[in-house]
């Protein structure tokens, strides 16, 4: 059931609930002034009933009108004036129907206290009338009763919305995730992708007049980037995509070694689980393809390492001048995006320059 449906329900069952309590005062009024149903009986069910239905529709909306301790005092005057002008036994309907507002409107303690000062009220007033306990305590009690039930359809139907909202909220939430999981693994895929590709067309232009076998061979290569790169694409819209630290270095190696950069790789034995397998992947990625991108590098090492219970990455180049220096932690898309995936499983990423006038990269999960 959604919250519309639940708050039509609700609301049609204290309709019912109040038009019953109706016939109580009205069977009590003609038993004890007959005749009495008249326009002056017609005003007070008017006043006791536009404050009520207001309170309740408040309720429902979860909101409190400015004149609410107005309307809660026309309704308190509609309830118990009557009895005074003759018509006995006029509470005994209304106070029922006036103690759901108030548990509702009123701070719960308040109001707590309130519905069972009425409810003892109630019962010395009948007793002292008609000096029947049995039924005195019936209509006491039928006041408690009815205030809880009308605040429990309430909340019910309060509750039922929230949860509504709450779902829908936790629907745009996976969308927003998944939109930023397909955005950020599209910057760092589809970027060392095309970077590649530019590198290879580069290199097989400059092959074309002196050595067509290797242009050739370039281009093929291209070609292949090209399609790891939509394969890519498809991975990433279907969400399983997966990625190896060995197969990432070997590629990212071969890369460096034919744009001219030397790459030591220094790989220890580990055994990293798929989530931190997948992380050093992609800062190996990112890593090389910012030395393809923004470096003067001509040489690269890639080297991992266990150290206390922590696997450790690190990429340093040694293209990064002195006066390009930069000692701030990661920025730009890619490298925020290796930050949020180790942070993840607990790892952590650093970036910044070297002593050397180079640049490192590195990242450290947890086994």
């Amino acid at each position: 059931m959604n919250s519309t449906s639940a708050r039509r329900l609700g609301i049609a069952l204290i309709v019912l609930v109040s038009v019953g309590y109706t016939i109580i005062p009205l069977v009590a009024s003609l038993a004890t002034a007959p005749g009495s149903i008249n326009a002056r009986l017609l005003a007070v069910l008017t006043a006791f009933y536009l404050p009520h239905f207001l309170h309740v529709r408040q309720a429902f909306a979860g909101t409190r009108s400015r004149w609410l301790p107005a309307t809660l005092a026309v309704q308190v005057v509609a309830t118990y004036l009557p009895e005074v002008l003759g018509f006995t036994g006029w509470s005994a309907g209304t106070a029922p129907l006036l103690a759901g507002p108030v548990l509702l409107l009123l701070p719960l303690r308040w109001g707590g206290v309130l519905v069972t000062t009425m409810a003892a009220a109630q019962f010395w007033w009948l007793q002292s009338i008609f000096h029947n306990v049995t039924s005195s305590y019936f209509y006491a009690l039928t006041i408690v009763i009815t205030g809880a039930m009308i605040y429990v359809v309430v909340r019910l139907v309060r509750v039922t919305a929230e949860l509504e909202q709450a779902r829908a909220d936790l629907a745009e939430a996976a969308v927003l995730k998944e939109r930023l999981r397909i955005s950020r693994d599209l910057h760092d895929g589809l970027g060392h992708s095309l970077t590649s590709i530019v590198l290879k067309g580069d290199l097989a232009a400059r092959l074309m007049d002196r050595d067509l076998p290797a242009a050739r061979t370039e281009v093929g290569a291209l070609v292949q980037v090209a399609r790891e790169a939509a394969q890519e694409v498809r991975q990433v819209a279907r969400g399983y995509r997966r990625m190896t630290l060995t197969d990432e270095v070997h590629r990212a190696a071969a890369l460096l070694e034919s744009s001219g950069i030397g790459c030591q790789v220094n790989l220890a034995e580990i055994t990293p689980s798929r989530e931190q397998d997948e992380a050093l992947a992609w800062a190996v990625r990112e890593g090389v393809t910012n030395i393809l991108r923004h470096s003067r590098a001509t040489t690269c090492s890639i080297t991992t390492s266990n150290r206390a219970g922590r696997i450790h990455l690190e990429i340093v180049n040694n293209g990064l001048s002195p006066d390009d220096a930069r000692t701030a932690g990661p920025s730009g898309g890619g490298l925020v995006g290796l930050v949020e995936r180790a942070a993840q499983i607990g790892g952590t990423v650093e970036a910044g320059a070297t002593s050397e006038g180079g640049f490192r990269l590195t990242m450290e999960v947890p086994t």
